[in-house]
């Protein structure tokens, strides 16, 4: 039968240590002293009982103090705990106690310590995913557990070729990132790159991939996203056989996929369940949503201030009659309605999800019939904002999305001040920043630019995939080759 007992400090193995003193501030931490019925070793076991199971810990003394325990060794030999550590570095201490272990330490063995894992595991359970929905494929997502998530990639990866590297980045927060690649297929170059620049991550506390994505990537200045983050597992364990490296970071629910290039962010995995000619049209669609998203209000401020001449006259007078009360430049008018709609969706985002829809909703009609009303705005630049908003929502990807939203805004600046030379000024700027960018390394606009007809096949056009016969040339993949093209292809029958 176990019994308490106290103890003064300096007696034997039970002293304070460093650590201790830190620790011992904490409300959670817990330290007990028991003295064995049998054996009579008197022994200590501290933990932090937020971060371990206390049916663990109590299963853990049931079995140390029913066993014939007189040292440390045998720990082993008695709890029945799949990982037992037998340390005798005390610096380590900390970092274990952090982690979800359990310390016991014995008054006649002072350089020697016991870890047992009782580590508490609190993670969401697998659902649909939230943000790239589709109708077609998996239903599953990535939560916020790194086990659970290299559980969904390997699944659908069951090959001794995918490596998993670990690594610890944060002063403070500690956090486990690991890097995914395959084993005689991905560069190596991109994975001493990538190696590399997590290694060089100076940062106390790293809580989410976000924070990742903007420490390494190659230019942390551009408003575009260089790494693609993603919460769908098909779509890593998809790239992952193309030769591309995939980043898990402990606590997030999104997956960073690396290298990756403009197209990629305006392609949703849905498009490899589809019928290519559909995809093909789906993705079409998406780029032309975006640069409509883009250029619409620019244009009709360009138009109005400048070059009414290019107005047809059919439309001139609906545009006339339109304005013909509202008292501010173009420029003001489309700021007004465009800070309106970003203001709109922050409300809708931030609140809760039944309240956001409502006011999305209804802040929309009652603002913008009022704005007319008012005359304020006119009903011709109400409904082109409105149809912007709406293109803006086509991408697939959220990030590449705020950026589309943010683009417009100096599109609509220059267009103001120079009418079309403006927008085009923008675009040759825009295009000069792309044309620069690069992501680990790779040109961003590729297969574009530089081009390559080899990567055309899953650009703006997803061939079918009987065309995928190699990997993306720009990853520069060890193994180019996915299959065997010169295979046939044609369907035969079977011979009875």
């Amino acid at each position: 039968m176990k019994r308490w007992f106290s103890m003064k400090k300096g007696q034997g193995n039970l002293e304070e240590k460093e650590w201790e003193h830190i620790l011992a501030k904490s409300k959670d931490f817990k330290k007990a002293f028991y003295s064995h019925p049998k054996t009579n070793v008197r022994f200590c076991l501290s933990f932090l009982n937020t971060l371990v199971d206390e049916k663990s810990v109590q299963q853990f003394l049931s079995s140390l103090l029913e066993g014939d325990f007189h040292t440390i060794n045998d720990l082993k030999k008695i709890v029945p705990f799949e990982d037992v550590q037998i340390c005798e570095d005390s610096s380590k201490i900390e970092e274990r106690l952090c982690n979800g272990y359990a310390l016991l330490t014995i008054e006649t063995e002072e350089n020697q310590f016991g870890l047992i894992a009782a580590k508490k595991e609190l993670i969401r359970a697998v659902a649909p995913p939230e943000i790239e929905v589709s109708v077609i494929g998996p239903k599953e997502a990535f939560v916020e557990s790194i086990e659970a998530n290299l559980n969904l990639i390997r699944r659908r990866l069951p090959v001794k070729e995918l490596i998993v590297e670990e690594f610890i980045i944060g002063s403070l927060s500690k956090t486990r990132i690991a890097i995914l690649h395959m084993e005689g297929i991905t560069n190596q170059e991109n994975l001493n790159t990538v190696r590399q620049r997590l290694q060089d991550v100076e940062f106390d506390a790293i809580t989410d991939s976000s924070y990742i994505m903007q420490i390494i990537s190659d230019n942390s200045n551009s408003p575009f996203p260089q790494l693609l983050d993603t919460e769908r597992p098909d779509r890593v364990a998809a790239v992952l056989a193309e030769g591309k490296i995939a980043i898990c970071v402990d606590g997030s629910p999104h997956v960073l996929i690396t290298p990756a290039n403009l197209i990629n962010f305006f392609s949703a995995f849905e498009d490899y369940y589809l019928n290519w000619a559909i995809a093909s049209f789906f993705r079409l669609l998406r780029v032309f949503a975006v640069a409509f998203s883009i250029l619409v209000t620019p244009l009709y401020v360009a138009v109005l201030t400048y070059h009414y001449e290019i107005i047809p006259h059919d439309l001139l007078g609906t545009l006339i009659s339109s304005r013909r009360i509202v008292p501010f430049p173009p420029v003001l008018e489309a700021v007004f309605l465009e800070l309106t709609i970003e203001l709109l969706r922050e409300a809708g985002a931030r609140l809760p999800t039944k309240v956001g829809q409502t006011i999305g909703i209804v802040g929309g009609i009652v603002i913008g019939t009022a704005s007319v009303e008012a005359g304020l705005t006119s009903n011709v630049l109400l409904i082109l904002i409105a149809l912007a908003a709406l293109a803006s929502f086509t991408t697939p990807i959220y990030k590449m999305g705020n950026t589309i939203r943010l683009l417009r805004f100096p599109f609509l600046f220059f267009a103001h001040l120079w009418g079309l030379v403006g927008i085009v000024f923008s675009f040759c700027i825009l295009l000069t920043h792309l044309i620069r960018l690069t992501s680990l390394g790779r040109p961003f606009l590729e297969p574009f630019y530089p081009p390559r007809m080899i990567d055309m096949q899953d650009s703006l056009i997803r061939l079918p995939f009987k065309e995928h016969a190699m990997r993306p040339q720009f990853l520069r993949t060890k193994h180019p080759y996915r299959y065997n093209s010169k295979k046939p292809s044609m369907k035969k029958d079977i011979e009875e």
